[in-house]
């Protein structure tokens, strides 16, 4: 059986003979710059693509989108007030920003994708407001955090904050299909968060921040997807929000939520899950010993069974991660 076959049966919640790893880290020094500007840093990124591949052998290649992180539109990005998200306009479907990410994929498929299953990294629109947000000089000079100003501009006119969002979730939709049909991916990856501010509520998350995540999975639907459900650097998200998004694998911070694999395996209704560890410098999989990764392997297994589940992480891993760690888990996942 190859591994494209073995991650199918996964996904089909089949028995296999070795529970699937999915691990990944960033390759370039600072995934905020405009990459897309940078054919060195698309370089870069590709190469490391490369190193990992050849070095670690993974059973699913995550693609990651380094350099494309700030969606280019100047609207949306420079937007203070309702008033201001009124004027947000798509940035229209030949845009080198969406045309540099499909020749990208098409590149690592091209490379990989006979091998494994690709899937593509996507930030839903939220996320991406806060991205534009983080790499804008505008907002260090104000110190209101993207959250809080996502959350001060959905109070002030919800209608205009699900708007702009709506437009930017129809770039990313264009942008998952192209990666798709045109790039070859296997599916898209989409990383959604909470507003990380406790004025948001259930409501609120449904009529303006999940459309925008729920037009990008449809886009997709033709493909299968990961849904992440960031809890990187402290975001903690209610993952009743998110029960009903219609993702054929889920991810989310089970060690920082203290939500278990298994309890999270039930909690999405049996879909197939990932991860298990902490992603974090201070976790087990970066400081712990080989006894103590492979300890914890067998745990996570006994506890979530064997079905259904690929070993991974919180989220994305520190760069420097010696790769002999991630060897010791699937050791320990090949003999318990």
């Amino acid at each position: 059986m190859n591994k494209r076959e073995w991650i199918l049966r996964t996904l089909r919640n089949e028995p296999v003979e070795r529970v699937p790893l999915g691990f990944w880290f960033h390759f370039t020094a600072d995934e905020l710059t405009d990459g897309f500007l940078d054919p060195r840093m698309i370089e870069r990124n590709i190469e490391g693509h490369k190193k990992f591949f050849r070095e670690f052998q993974p059973d699913l290649l995550k693609i990651m989108t380094d350099g494309f992180f700030i969606y280019p539109n100047r609207e949306f990005r420079k937007a203070r007030t309702a008033e201001d998200l009124w004027k947000v306009e798509s940035i229209g479907p030949d845009h080198p920003w969406i045309e540099e990410q499909v020749a990208f994929a098409k590149t690592l498929t091209g490379l990989f994708g006979g091998e494994v299953l690709t899937f593509y990294n996507i930030f839903s629109p939220a996320t991406i407001f806060k991205f534009v947000r983080l790499g804008s000089g505008d907002f260090r000079a104000s110190g209101v955090s993207p959250d809080a100003l996502l959350a001060d501009l959905i109070l002030e006119d919800s209608g205009a904050a699900a708007r702009a969002l709506d437009v930017v979730a129809g770039d990313l939709s264009l942008l998952a299909r192209r990666v798709i049909e045109e790039g070859g991916v296997d599916g898209i990856y989409l990383s959604a968060q909470d507003v990380s501010d406790r004025r948001i509520d259930g409501a609120l998350h449904r009529s303006v921040i999940a459309p925008g995540d729920l037009a990008v999975l449809a886009a997709a639907k033709s493909a299968r997807n990961i849904l992440h459900i960031c809890g990187y650097e402290g975001f903690r998200n209610d993952f009743s929000h998110f029960v009903d998004y219609p993702a054929d694998i889920i991810n989310w911070a089970s060690v920082f939520e203290k939500f278990s694999l298994a309890r999270g395996k039930k909690f999405f209704g049996g879909r197939p899950v990932i991860g298990g560890f902490d992603n974090t410098v201070r976790g087990l999989l970066y400081r712990g010993s080989e006894e103590e990764i492979k300890a914890e392997t067998r745990r996570l297994l006994a506890e979530a069974g064997r079905t259904g589940i690929i070993l991974g992480a919180d989220c994305t891993l520190p760069r420097d991660i010696d790769l002999r760690r991630l060897r010791w888990v699937r050791e320990a996942a090949g003999n318990s």
